[in-house]
């Protein structure tokens, strides 16, 4: 280990945000040793290809293509992980810290995947776990949860916490686009990688809420209890039918206690456009948490991007490096996590938007009706708009009651078989 006044800095990765940490340190680094009473040295820093060009200026001998010469070098006393994914960043993770490293990380993945396992490897080895900039980019919510709300029993998180589905949504309620040219814009300007799938297919905002859901209810969820459903099937219709119903639809990741266990769930949802929520724009992120002692409050900030991301790591990192000037172990001291069921999104109740394309004939409604009718569903409203001389068809928009999950998807089944419903064209959730 380095000296106190020393500290030895090993990044993992020199992307967007490990560029950002690498410019960061050096540059703020006469204010930090001034604040933290110790100075902060990139030893060395793992990359696929040295001789890259970079946008950071960097001593190319702190440049290396061998794990082992940041994981195992006794004069870095902090890892910083930045390259993502789950492999080889969790085995990285793994040796830094079997190596009584203490570790900053951002990757959400492992972070869901693996984070129990990782922190009770930490705690066994006195070093610290930190991972503020795996969730909201620059909003602090971890630290909200392990510390400011400690002492709250919280009751519920519902989050915007992917800034790429969330510009994509923002485009098509704003300006009437299609998914597919919401996301081309979002690619074109660097919001959405080439290939989308981890974000339009809610697989980011699942591991994000398996982060955020264990941190809050001192439990293990993992990724794999999550219900996901992406905004792939979302139509400009769709947003239309929203806003003249008072809502703005959004992909929300949603985590609450019910009877013995807790929902968790990522899918697009109606919700009132009164809500803060509702009025999350663009690639901006919030987060709702309700707890028994504050009530409700709102995060809201910056949930991606590389000054924001980098300056959640480099917040972890001066967190570190203040316990270790003061003597104190930085050691993660979070709850013990207990396995917690997640409650089955049959058993989980809803209000529910549902649009059809059906044939433009008498006795239609009274068809569909009958299977809502059929399942003890409640129908709260239905708009029809004027019927396409050219198909035969006209559209319809019903809103529903309270009713369960299992009732309404053999609801949607049972319609779809109706010979006059050639076609079921949305299917949402109302949180209200």
């Amino acid at each position: 280990m380095g000296t106190r006044n020393r500290l030895g800095i090993g990044l993992l990765g020199l992307g967007t945000v490990g560029s950002g940490v690498a410019r960061i340190l050096p540059a703020k680094g006469e204010a930090l040793f001034g604040h933290l009473g110790a100075s902060l040295a990139i030893r060395r820093v793992l990359v696929r290809d040295p001789a890259k060009p970079r946008s950071v200026p960097i001593d190319r001998a702190c440049l290396t293509t061998n794990p082992a010469d940041v994981l195992d070098d006794p004069e870095i006393d902090i890892v910083v992980e930045v390259i993502g994914g789950e492999d080889p960043a969790l085995g990285f993770l793994q040796r830094a810290i079997a190596n009584g490293k203490h570790v900053v990380t951002a990757n959400k993945e492992v972070l869901a995947k693996h984070g129990p396992e990782l922190l009770r490897a930490a705690a066994e080895r006195g070093v610290a776990v930190k991972y503020e900039a795996s969730v909201g980019g620059g909003i602090p919510i971890i630290a909200v949860f392990q510390h400011d709300l400690s002492a709250n029993e919280i009751s519920q998180i519902r989050a915007i916490i992917n800034g790429t589905t969330n510009y994509i949504l923002t485009k098509m309620a704003g300006e009437g686009s299609e998914f597919s040219g919401a996301l081309a814009e979002a690619q074109a300007l660097g919001y959405a990688e080439a290939d989308p799938a981890d974000d339009v297919d809610g697989h980011d905002a699942v591991y994000k809420l398996a982060i955020l859901a264990s941190l809050a209810f001192h439990a293990e969820i993992r990724p794999h209890h999550i219900f996901r459903e992406g905004i792939r099937r979302l139509s400009a219709r769709d947003f239309e039918y929203a806003a003249n119903l008072g809502y703005a639809i959004k992909l929300l990741a949603i985590a609450r206690r019910a009877d013995g266990g807790v929902e968790a769930r990522v899918h697009p949802t109606l919700i009132p456009r009164d809500r803060l929520l509702a009025k999350v724009d663009g690639v901006f992120n919030g987060v709702e948490v309700d707890g028994d002692l504050v009530g409700r409050l709102m995060l809201y900030g910056r949930g991606a991007g590389a000054e924001p991301t980098t300056s959640a790591v480099v917040a972890d990192v001066v967190d570190v490096v203040q316990h270790l000037v003061r003597g104190v172990s930085p050691a993660s001291a979070e709850p013990p996590r207990q396995p917690l069921p997640v409650v089955p999104m049959d058993l989980v109740s809803s209000r529910y938007y549902l649009r059809l394309i059906v044939a433009d004939r008498p006795g239609v409604l009274a068809q569909i009706a009958r299977e809502f009718g059929n399942h003890t569903i409640s129908i709260a409203s239905v708009i029809q708009v004027a019927a396409n001389a050219d198909t035969g068809t006209a559209e319809l928009v019903v809103m529903t009651h309270r009713a369960s999950e299992s009732a309404m998807q053999k609801t949607v089944a049972a319609i779809a078989r109706l010979p006059v419903v050639p076609t079921v064209a949305s299917f949402l959730r109302v949180e209200d």
